[in-house]
Formats: structure tokens, C-alpha cells, sequence
């Protein structure tokens, strides 16, 4: 639940932004990873409550690790600030589903994941699902040649930040399994809070590197909802990715970065759906087909999932059979 919550509400937020005035990537960039200081104190609270058994990797090699996912997760924002400055929502979220393609190819490299007619044909259909948005030219043709330089931006940026996080994911799951190896919650907020205080440092360079942040009082002041508004929107956006955060890791900690993603795609339809009534974004028969193809190779995944786990069930009972 956090997981759609978290996305569904902070994408929508992100667009806002961007639609009432808003025109810095590396400020969008920092909320959606600045917020991890909320998650602090509860973070203090479960771990002096619990013992916890040392992680397999020391110190520095988790600190290593941290700081080079960290440095993944800043540009990968950055990115989908882009695609969601110069993309309508709808598009941005479908094509964001492309993440899960990129994570069941990244994860039959580092996690042995195997690619069951199920898994394929869930690839094929998520990479379809993208390829059509190409031709979409509702949006990338509305306002002339500006608006399709911007459109082919917005979808490029989105789809290499889609291939980041598929590989960000799919290398989690590998620390979790093959480095840390506890199956604790510390570990879990570890792996948030760390992630995202070396990614927070990483935008908050490229804010300062790049002069946006000379512009934020301006922005401030012409912000079309007002400043309180604008300070309450940024905030939220922060609120929304921290518990989206929460959701994901854990459940990669869990079952693995596949189901974990697959998860966020079940939110497909709500995104481009919301965006309709509150930003009167356009669904095109393109976009209606894209969003069909990537929610069947949703399915196709799960099912997947849903065949794996009854086999492992089936084994499970036949061991504790055999051992009475």
C-alpha cells in the first residue's frame, strides 16, 4: 500500500510543480530524496529496541556501497525530473513501467533471476508498451517543433532513469542477499537512510553547481498557487517518496526487486487516470493500448510469481513430510 500510495501521490505532486511554475530538475531532484531525516527518529526507536546481528559486509564496504547506489539514485531523479518537466504524467508514468523490463534483464545477470515464458512475454509486452509511446504524437507534435524536442527529452531522460532504477533494484537485492545477508529491519532503514543521505548530497551539488538554486526566491514568489502553497507541495513530494522508500525496499528485502517493482506497476492505471481530472492530460488511443500491453505484462509477471510460489509450497510440504 505504500508503495502505490507513495508513487501515485508524489508523481502527481511532481507535475504540479512543474505545471504552477516550477522549473528547477535539481530542486525537484533533492525532495524526492531529502526526506529520509523524517524516518530518523523511528529508525532510533526500532533499533535500541531490537538487538541486531552484524551484517556480512564491514563498514566501509557498506559504506561504499551506499555512497555508489546513493550516486545511482541522484542522477536516476534527476532524470525523471526531466521526463516529468517536458512529459504529460500519463506519459511519464507509462513509460515508467519500462522499469520493470530493465530489472528482469538486469536481474538475470546479477541475481540468477530465469526468464520463464511468463517472465518473456512480460518483457516483450513492457517493451511494446514503451516503443508505442514513440509514435504518440498527440504530445510530442502539440505545440510544434519546441514541444517535440521537449517530448524526446522528457522520454529519453525517463527511459534511462527506468533502466537506472531497474538496475539500482536488481544490485539491492544483491546486497541484501549476497553482502549483508540479515534478514533484519534495521538493515532495511540502513539501506533507505544511507542511500539517501549520499543521493541527497549528490542533487544538493548539482542544485548548487548549477545556479537553480539562485532562481528558488523568484520561483517562490511566482509560483501559481501561492508560496505557501509551493513550500507545502515540495514538503509533501518529500513525505510521499520517503514512504514509497519504505514500501519498496522492503519488499525487495522480502521476495526480491522484481516483485517490488512489479507492485509499483500495479499503480499503472491511477497515475494516467488522475491526471485527467486534475490536469486535463489526453488519452490517446496510443496511450489507452500502451497502458492495456503494460498492464498484461503486469499480469504475466504475477502469474508468474503465483506459479513459483505454489511450486515452492508444494516441495516445501513434500520436505516437512518426508523429514516426520
Amino acid at each position: 500500500m505504500s508503495v502505490l500510495l507513495g508513487q501515485s501521490v508524489a508523481v502527481l505532486l511532481g507535475r504540479l510543480y512543474f505545471l504552477k511554475g516550477g522549473s528547477s530538475n535539481w530542486l525537484s531532484s533533492v525532495v524526492q530524496v531529502g526526506g529520509f531525516p523524517i524516518l530518523i527518529p523511528f529508525y532510533l526507536l526500532t533499533t535500541t529496541t531490537t538487538t541486531t546481528a552484524a551484517a556480512g559486509g564491514s563498514p566501509h564496504t557498506l559504506t561504499a556501497i551506499y555512497a555508489l547506489l546513493g550516486l545511482v539514485v541522484g542522477f536516476a531523479c534527476w532524470l525523471y525530473s526531466v521526463g516529468l518537466q517536458n512529459l504529460p504524467v500519463s506519459t511519464y508514468t507509462l513509460l515508467s513501467a519500462s522499469q520493470l523490463a530493465f530489472n528482469s534483464f538486469f536481474s538475470y545477470f546479477i541475481n540468477g533471476q530465469k526468464f520463464t515464458p511468463f517472465v518473456v512475454n512480460s518483457l516483450v509486452l513492457l517493451t511494446v508498451s514503451s516503443v508505442l509511446l514513440v509514435f504518440n504524437d498527440d504530445d510530442s507534435s502539440a505545440a510544434g517543433p519546441t514541444s517535440r524536442v521537449k517530448y524526446v527529452t522528457g522520454f529519453l531522460c525517463t527511459l534511462a532513469a527506468s533502466a537506472l532504477f531497474g538496475l539500482l533494484m536488481s544490485a539491492t537485492q544483491y546486497v541484501f542477499t549476497s553482502v549483508i545477508k540479515r534478514r533484519t529491519f534495521k538493515y532495511v532503514m540502513d539501506m533507505i537512510i544511507y542511500q539517501n543521505l549520499f543521493a541527497s548530497l549528490v542533487t544538493v551539488v548539482g542544485l548548487f553547481a548549477s545556479g537553480e538554486w539562485k532562481g528558488i526566491g523568484r520561483e517562490m514568489e511566482g509560483y501559481g498557487l501561492g508560496t505557501t502553497s509551493y513550500l507545502m507541495t515540495l514538503i509533501w513530494i518529500a513525505v510521499f517518496w520517503q514512504l514509497f522508500s519504505i514500501g519498496a525496499v522492503g519488499l525487495i528485502f522480502e521476495v526480491s526487486s522484481l516483485f517490488s517493482n512489479s507492485i509499483s506497476v500495479v499503480g499503472l492505471p491511477i497515475v494516467p487516470i488522475a491526471a485527467i481530472f486534475f490536469f486535463h492530460d489526453k488519452m490517446s488511443g496510443v496511450k489507452g493500448i500502451s497502458m492495456v500491453l503494460a498492464i498484461w505484462g503486469f499480469v504475466s509477471y504475477v502469474y508468474q510469481f503465483y506459479v513459483d510460489d505454489k511450486n515452492s509450497r508444494v516441495v516445501k510440504k513434500a520436505v516437512d513430510e518426508t523429514s516426520r
